[in-house]
C-alpha cells in the first residue's frame, strides 16, 4: 500500500469550498466552510490569537483520502477540555507543549464528525490517525488532540493507541412534547412549580423576549449582541471574548438561516440576547450576554426559549454547551462527550493514557449519579 501524503493547509480558503462540502456533514453549521473561513477572517484563528489553520489534506497515490480540519495552538483556551496540567507537567521536566495540533472547531465545545474519510477499501480512520502521527513529529510538536468527536469514531481512535478522555455535559431532548407545557408536566410537582415561578418573574421585571432567525437579523442586532457579548465576559473574566465585532457582523450574517436570535428587551430598549444555531435536528445554544441583571432572564433565553423552539420546529436535540449543573432541574440530561489524545513522547504517552483512564471512571461515575437528580417525575407524583 502506498504511503499516505499530508499537506497542510495554513488557511482553509486553500481548499475549494465545494469540496470542503461534500465530504462534511451539512447538517452541522460549525462545519460549515463560511463559518471556519469567518473566524479567519475575522480575525478570531489566526497565528497573532494561537489558533494558526493548520488543515491537512490526505493523498495516497495522488488520490484525495481525508480531510482533517487542524489548528497549531499556543495555548490551551477555548478548547473547553482542559490540559493545563498537562502543559504544566511538561514544563516541569524543562519539555516543550506548546505548540500542540489541535483538531476541534473553535471556541465551539459542540460534537460532531472530525474527520472526512473519502470512500477507500484500503484506507480508513486507523490510516487517517496513523498519517497524522507522522504529521505531527514532521511539525515538531507535542500531542495531537481531537476534540468532541462522535463516540463511534473515538473508539477507532482509542483503538488507534490515543488514549481518550470523557467530560460531562447536559442536553435537552425531545421526546415528542406538543408544547412546552406537555414538557413541563413530566416534572415532579415542586420542580414543575420552580420553573413557573422562574418563568413568571420575566414578565413581572417588564421584560419581553422575541426570537429572530436568519434574514430577520439585522445588522444593529448583531452589533448590540456583540456588546452584549463582550461585556459579559469582560464581567465574568476580566478579559474580552475570544470573538471579535467583525466575527458577529460579518460571518454570521451570511451563514443564513442557522443563526437564532433571542433579544431581551425592558421598555422597548434590548437588554441582552441569547444566540444560538441551528443544525439539521439539533439546535447549539452558544454565545449570551447582558447590559444589566435581571433575575432568571439567563435561564428564560437561553434555556426555556430554546427548549420552546426545538418543539416548534420539530428539532430532536438541543445542545446548550458546557458544563452547568444547574441545568440539571431545568430538564437537560446528562451526556458523555469524548475526545482523543495522542502524545508524540512515548513515556509522556503511557502516563497521559494512565491519567485519561483513571479519570474517565469518574466522569461515569459523575454522569450516573447526576443522572439521579432529573426533575421528571416518579410513579404516583400528581402534577399540580
Amino acid at each position: 500500500m502506498d504511503p499516505l501524503h499530508a499537506t497542510v493547509h495554513r488557511s482553509l480558503t486553500e481548499i475549494e469550498s465545494s469540496e470542503w462540502h461534500r465530504y462534511f456533514d451539512g447538517g452541522d453549521p460549525f462545519l460549515s466552510w463560511h463559518f471556519l473561513t469567518g473566524l479567519e477572517a475575522s480575525g478570531c484563528t489566526t497565528v497573532e490569537t494561537g489558533w494558526q489553520p493548520t488543515h491537512v489534506r490526505l493523498e495516497q497515490s495522488g488520490s484525495l483520502v481525508g480531510l482533517v480540519p487542524a489548528y497549531l495552538k499556543t495555548h490551551s483556551y477555548g478548547e473547553y477540555v482542559f490540559d493545563w496540567s498537562w502543559a504544566d507537567a511538561w514544563q516541569r521536566m524543562g519539555l516543550r507543549y506548546y505548540p500542540k495540533l489541535v483538531t476541534a472547531i473553535p471556541f465551539t465545545p459542540a460534537t460532531g464528525q472530525r474527520f472526512a474519510q473519502i470512500d477507500n477499501d484500503q484506507v480508513g480512520l486507523p490510516q487517517v490517525a496513523a498519517g497524522m502521527k507522522a504529521l505531527c513529529e514532521s511539525l515538531d510538536v507535542s500531542s495531537w488532540h481531537v476534540l468532541f468527536l462522535e463516540e463511534s469514531a473515538s473508539a477507532q481512535l482509542s483503538d488507534c493507541g490515543m488514549s481518550q478522555r470523557l467530560t460531562t455535559q447536559f442536553h435537552w431532548f425531545n421526546r415528542g412534547y406538543r408544547d412546552f407545557q406537555d414538557f413541563l408536566d413530566r416534572f415532579s410537582s415542586r420542580k414543575r412549580k420552580n420553573l413557573r415561578r422562574e418563568r413568571e418573574q420575566i414578565s413581572r421585571q417588564g421584560l419581553s423576549l422575541v426570537t429572530l432567525k436568519g434574514e430577520s437579523i439585522s445588522p444593529e442586532h448583531w452589533q448590540f449582541f456583540h456588546r452584549c457579548y463582550q461585556t459579559t465576559y469582560a464581567k465574568r473574566s476580566g478579559h474580552g471574548g475570544y470573538l471579535t465585532e467583525a466575527f458577529f457582523t460579518e460571518t454570521c450574517s451570511e451563514l443564513g438561516q442557522a443563526p437564532v436570535m433571542v433579544i431581551a428587551q425592558r421598555e422597548r430598549q434590548p437588554v441582552a440576547a441569547a444566540l444560538f444555531f441551528e443544525g439539521a435536528d439539533t439546535l447549539y445554544g452558544r454565545y449570551w450576554g447582558c447590559l444589566a441583571e435581571f433575575d432568571y432572564l439567563h435561564f428564560e433565553a437561553c434555556y426555556y426559549r430554546g427548549i420552546e423552539y426545538c418543539i416548534e420546529k420539530g428539532l430532536s436535540r438541543f445542545d446548550p454547551g458546557a458544563q452547568g449543573e444547574h441545568k440539571i432541574q431545568r430538564g437537560f440530561e446528562p451526556i458523555l462527550t469524548y475526545s482523543n489524545h495522542w502524545i508524540v513522547d512515548e513515556k509522556l504517552r503511557e502516563a497521559v493514557a494512565q491519567f485519561s483512564a483513571q479519570e474517565s471512571e469518574h466522569v461515569r461515575a459523575y454522569q450516573r449519579e447526576a443522572a439521579t437528580l432529573l426533575p421528571f417525575k416518579q410513579e404516583g407524583d400528581q402534577p399540580a
